[in-house]
């Protein structure tokens, strides 16, 4: 499956969402940096729930920072219960990927979220 951190090639997964600035910037300067890198977009192309526990398997944010609390949230009828922990979280990002934070940058041996945008140098050569 796409999005799936261990199929990738590339050096680095973004999970990106083109409508987001932050998100187009990580892409943006990975390109500009020469770093090889894949692009998920997770709203069209989803993790399934082995992605997603791979992922929070290499997280180094906590696991409730993946879901973003917006507008997004409040529409889906989402509460802080529905993802006070790890299976909550999973459960509400496989119901509505539109709440995952992002971009979320996948290597093989660490995950993270590039907020704020410096922490996209953390890849940089």
């Amino acid at each position: 499956m796409a999005g799936t951190p261990e199929t990738q090639t590339a050096d680095v997964t973004v999970l990106h969402n083109p409508r987001c600035s932050t998100s187009r910037y990580a892409v943006d300067t990975l390109s500009d940096a020469g770093v090889s890198h894949d692009v998920v977009r997770y709203l069209t192309d989803p993790l399934d729930e082995a992605a997603l526990r791979e992922l929070i398997g290499k997280l180094e944010d906590p696991v409730t920072d993946l879901v973003r609390r917006d507008p997004g949230f409040e529409r889906a009828g989402l509460t802080e219960a529905d993802v006070a922990d790890e299976e909550g979280v999973i459960r509400t990002l496989l119901a509505h990927p539109e709440v995952m934070q992002r971009p979320v940058l996948v290597t093989p041996e660490r995950a993270f979220i590039g907020r704020p945008r410096s922490r996209v140098a953390e890849l940089l050569p």
